[in-house]
């Protein structure tokens, strides 16, 4: 089976007097402890291990206790990864990428999950495809019912049928999809709520039919900084699962940027989650929201340092991967992780 490029993009292109997403990225890249600039290091090989964060607990003491509840995901080896095009401000093809180092660091990402007892679905990677690493665009999936993509970009154009053979071969209930959306780049599920994006890739009119899909209340919400393309980027769902009885807080939790939305999004977001953790732009350019948590541990970039302590003074485990490579082609920790949820075989 097929899984195009179902990266994590950004469709709008960023302007020219928008700075560079990665400043550092023209500088030559090195083997070696990293230096101050050195964000997107190439770890040598003994470095391809996850870290996890190891601080006192002390400093969560008075902290929520977290349950991490059983995940099941769907992931594509990026055997074919590399960024021939720009249709996201990440994406320059100028910048030499290394299929090897992706390899390493996503099967660092594929252990980590399976060392948590998670469950790990694959589907096969296309050559021509190099994004579909990125399979949280593949689809958006809840209760066994599978809403397939439709990619923006004539780039991603292919993806959309081999997920969609995937969900159905997978034993889902695939609905394929009318309107422009990319998946779980742009709608995430919190508690019973939808939150979907749009601004750059999904269209508001996938908003109404997802929520026909699913028959959920779905919250708009509308990116302004075009760093920021897929809901994922800029904002983390934090609870799984919601609800006391199903083992699980009171009312799911999130993290997001706020200057990543325009205002009547942010409003509506401090609003609804006033308890929301509020990550620094600092820690959202490195997609340290870019994340998974299965309500307990929290995959996080370990680039994003004032994240990290947030997550771990509100009793969560942050767990450090690098997906540096990967995220030279506008993805991460998310993007490589499309969360499968009810029936399939």
């Amino acid at each position: 089976m097929q899984a195009r490029k179902a990266l994590c993009e950004n469709g709008a292109g960023v302007p020219e007097s928008h700075p560079s997403p990665l400043p550092f990225l023209s500088a030559q890249r090195v083997e070696g402890p990293p230096g101050p600039e050195d964000s997107v290091r190439r770890p040598s090989p003994q470095e391809h291990t996850m870290t996890q964060n190891t601080a006192p607990a002390a400093e969560a003491a008075n902290a929520p206790t977290r349950t991490a509840h059983h995940r099941r995901y769907l992931m594509c080896r990026p055997e074919h990864f590399t960024v021939s095009y720009t249709i996201n401000p990440w994406m320059e093809p100028a910048n030499p990428t290394d299929t090897a180092v992706a390899m390493r660091q996503w099967q660092d990402l594929h252990d980590t999950y399976r060392s948590l007892g998670h469950e790990i679905e694959l589907i096969d990677p296309i050559e021509g495809l190099p994004d579909m690493v990125y399979t949280a665009n593949g689809g958006f999936l809840i209760d066994g019912i599978a809403y397939g993509p439709k990619f923006r970009f004539a780039e991603r154009a292919g993806e959309a049928a081999p997920f969609i053979d995937w969900f159905r071969a997978a034993g889902f209930d695939t609905r394929e999809p009318v309107e422009v959306n990319e998946g779980e780049g742009d709608f995430l599920l919190v508690g019973e709520v939808i939150l979907a994006g749009t601004g750059f890739r999904s269209t508001g009119d996938s908003h109404r039919e997802i929520g026909e899909v699913f028959g959920r209340e779905v919250v708009s919400l509308t990116l302004s900084d075009p760093r920021f393309y897929h809901l994922d980027t800029a904002l983390a769902v934090l609870d799984p699962v919601e609800g006391i009885a199903n083992g699980g807080p009171e009312r799911a939790n999130i993290a997001y940027l706020p200057s990543a939305f325009d205002e009547r999004s942010q409003a509506v977001l401090a609003e609804r989650y006033p308890d929301a953790i509020h990550v620094s732009d600092e820690d959202g350019a490195v997609f340290g929201l870019n994340s998974a948590s299965d309500g307990r541990n929290v995959i996080i970039s370990p680039r994003a340092k004032g994240f990290e302590k947030q997550l771990r003074d509100r009793g969560y485990n942050p767990i450090l991967v690098d997906l540096s490579e990967l995220l030279l082609g506008g993805g991460g920790i998310k993007c490589c992780t499309l969360e499968l949820r009810g029936a399939g075989s």
